[in-house]
């Protein structure tokens, strides 16, 4: 738990002020407080589109840190998915080299989508970002959402009928696996960062992609006018976020209880589950904390959907007589407990490279040998699957292979060449035993693990 989420970050100690009135160092410094301590030195990245949030973001976190003995390195993704962004993006790094702030250009490569392009580019960004960081030892990314956005957040997951986790809008802080993603802004109106940039006579970005109508978000922003005159201002829409991040904290303090009590998962990426306290905790506490056992178990990064996830809470509050399937994972009852492990046909199967450092099926960290497979190029990572788990049958240590059960065993993670299975580590087959072990690390450390940092409210 980071001392963070037990103050409220960002939450303003101060008498609000004009929302046209510019940021200051002294803000920053109020701002940044919550989300302490921090290293000697620190180094913090900010992801910076040269929009007038992130470009203020950028300014005003370089002096807070400088001023602490560490400083700001700036990530510029150009995405791609329109012409002149490669340009966009000099111009960007060009303001920050005039500024004399340390700057990166990170490049979105390969296929684009044609549909739900900016789900994929959020994406993408956020991967390019995060490895930036992983490889460079940066332990904190922030950008800069701010009170507009979280509110406009609001909105459309009120719209896409989301539950009580959505509607409390964007945490202040998120726990990633190598970095803390940091919103140090979520509680500062855009209208101040603008006046920042103003009052520095700084240009900014305004981006095209915010006038086209295609996008939810820009529909919605037309209809702003309508909406404070009927009451629902940025304030208001943000503070009632607020309320609802609250509330979906205590819960979470409650789920993280019910879970260390009824759950158990093995390192080889199953679960065992006790379903009397998860019916007895009630509906609210009892479905988040199986959604929780589903996404660890099946790497997802979203929960499953609630009226799915309803559905079969209420076949475990009635007994769950015969196995189900929920978010890519098999249900299966065995002597009063539940079996949770992987279904091995929705697991990822992905091409991979000796040397590679990768987290495989949102599940397991994987780092290969240099010279896995002899070093002669691409190998294949995917289930081991049923065919997979006959073909070794004769080959495997009953003894260890026996430790897991047999449900789980086809899920399990397996590396292949052109001449078949090379490597199952957790049944501790390797077709070649004299060679090296091609897979120097395989951990199972989910994207979203039973528990994480306790939601911060802005």
């Amino acid at each position: 738990m980071t001392a963070a989420a037990d103050r409220g970050v960002g939450r303003a100690a101060e008498p609000p002020v004009p929302s046209a009135v510019a940021l200051t160092e002294r803000d920053m410094t109020r701002l940044m407080a919550p989300f302490g301590p921090f290293e000697p030195a620190p180094r913090i990245a900010v992801g910076v589109s040269g929009g007038a949030d992130s470009m203020t973001l950028a300014l005003l976190l370089e002096a807070w840190a400088a001023v602490r003995g560490g400083g700001a390195v700036a990530l510029i993704v150009d995405h791609g998915l329109r012409a002149g962004s490669a340009a966009e993006a000099r111009q960007v790094a060009g303001w920050l080299a005039a500024l004399g702030l340390e700057h990166h250009l990170l490049a979105w490569r390969g296929p684009k989508p044609r549909s739900n392009q900016q789900a994929a580019a959020r994406v993408a960004r956020y991967a390019l970002l995060t490895e930036w960081c992983r490889r460079h030892g940066v332990l904190h990314l922030a950008t800069g959402h701010h009170r507009d956005d979280q509110a406009e957040t609001l909105l459309l997951r009120l719209g896409r009928g989301s539950g009580l986790d959505g509607l409390a809008g964007m945490p202040a802080v998120r726990e990633l696996a190598a970095l803390r993603l940091l919103r140090p802004l979520l509680s500062v109106p855009k209208a101040r960062l603008e006046a920042t940039l103003r009052k520095r006579g700084h240009p900014w970005i305004e981006d095209p992609g915010n006038r086209n109508p295609a996008y939810v978000r820009t529909r919605l922003r037309r209809l702003r006018p309508e909406l404070e005159a009927r009451g629902l201002t940025a304030p208001r829409l943000a503070a009632a976020a607020g309320h609802l991040g609250r509330a979906r904290a205590a819960l979470e303090r409650a789920v993280a209880s019910l879970l260390a009590g009824a759950v158990a998962v093995d390192p080889s990426g199953y679960a065992w589950l006790e379903p009397e306290p998860l019916v007895g905790a009630g509906p609210e506490t009892g479905q988040r904390a199986l959604a929780r056992v589903l996404m660890a178990v099946g790497g997802g990064a979203y929960a499953p959907r609630l009226e799915r996830l309803s559905r079969l809470y209420d076949r475990l509050s009635m007994g769950l007589g015969r196995g189900a399937t929920l978010a890519g994972c098999r249900i299966l009852p065995r002597r009063g407990r539940l079996l949770i492990v992987r279904e091995p046909a929705a697991a990822a199967v992905v091409a991979v490279l000796p040397g590679a450092q990768l987290r495989w099926d949102g599940r397991f960290e994987v780092v290969l040998a240099r010279d896995a497979g002899g070093g002669r190029g691409s190998l294949v990572l995917g289930p081991l699957g049923e065919a997979g788990l006959a073909g070794i049958s004769e080959d495997l240590d009953q003894a260890r292979a026996g430790v897991i059960p047999a449900a789980a065993r086809a899920g399990l993670p397996a590396l292949s060449d052109r001449q078949g299975l090379l490597m199952v580590p957790h049944l501790g087959y390797c077709r070649v035993p004299e060679e090296a072990p091609a897979l120097k690390k395989c951990r199972f450390a989910p994207e979203n693990a039973l528990t994480g940092s306790r939601f911060t409210v802005a």
